[in-house]
């Protein structure tokens, strides 16, 4: 189960907040591994009665959970990543026609994004921006007349544009639940643990441990049997990312025109 619920997503995750600076210089960006927000442990919860996952095997409330979660038409998933040292927040929402919006902060910055019909849009502070460029190696000559021309306004990026592909995966809802998996595979060797509870939802918790690295997955027992947390432990890449808001709206709408700035204004070489 570890494999297919967590890497993926880490990247994708990752990219809304590195993109900005890699569309500047063209640089790769930085591998990320999950980390843990400070949050307290779930409270144990006693199973609704009955008990919907009496006399399942761990794996086959595992296929349940990845169908249902895969069904839905929306979510929303938040989380706190780690990139070369630097703490990345992220919470957004995306349906499955590519529309979303949230925020993603890199250390003391934050950005806003949107995208809409194809087009991305990110608006940062200018924390944000400095931070982003800086991780990619940006030159400190060139950062603060970029951050001149994008502050207080959007970066929009078209289709085709470098970043949009990065960017279009944070806002695909199928390619972020790809990393669920859908043959199956990797789910053995998992075992049930202690029912709890996600924000006040009642969840059975399938635990896979595997050389000194636990993950525990977390698993509606009211409603559908979604995912609601998957939770990582020891290891090389601790963490926490948490889903909500199935299938509920996700509502955008695109900045006013006089308050974007075209992506290929930033190419290098570009006037600013």
């Amino acid at each position: 189960m570890r494999s297919q619920s967590s890497h993926p997503g880490r990247s994708r995750l990752r990219a809304a907040a590195v993109v900005c600076a890699a569309v500047a210089v063209a640089g790769p960006a930085p591998a990320a591994a999950w980390a843990a927000p400070s949050r307290a442990p779930a409270p144990a919860a006693a199973a609704p009665s009955p008990d919907p996952f009496d006399g399942l095997a761990p794996d086959r409330i595992a296929d349940k959970a990845v169908d249902a979660t895969r069904s839905a038409d929306s979510l929303r998933m938040t989380g706190r990543v780690l990139a070369d040292g630097q703490r990345l927040d992220v919470d957004f929402s995306v349906d499955d026609q590519g529309s979303c919006r949230g925020r993603v902060g890199v250390d003391d910055g934050t950005a806003e994004l949107r995208r809409l019909d194809g087009v991305t849009y990110l608006k940062g502070d200018e924390e944000f921006w400095r931070t982003s460029m800086r991780s990619q190696g940006v030159p400190e000559s060139r950062i603060a007349p970029v951050i001149e021309l994008i502050q207080g306004r959007w970066l929009k990026i078209a289709p085709g544009q470098a970043g949009s592909g990065d960017l279009g995966g944070v806002c695909d809802l199928d390619s972020l639940l790809d990393g669920l998996g859908k043959d199956g595979s990797g789910r053995a060797g998992l075992t049930r643990g202690s029912d709890a509870e996600v924000d006040g939802t009642p969840v059975a918790t399938l635990v896979e441990k595997d050389d000194g690295e636990t993950t525990t997955v977390s698993v509606a027992q009211e409603g559908e049997p979604y995912i609601r947390e998957v939770v990582r432990t020891g290891g090389d890449e601790p963490g926490t990312v948490t889903l909500s808001d199935f299938d509920r709206p996700v509502k955008v709408t695109a900045p006013p025109a006089d308050e974007t700035v075209d992506l290929s204004r930033l190419d290098p070489g570009a006037p600013v």
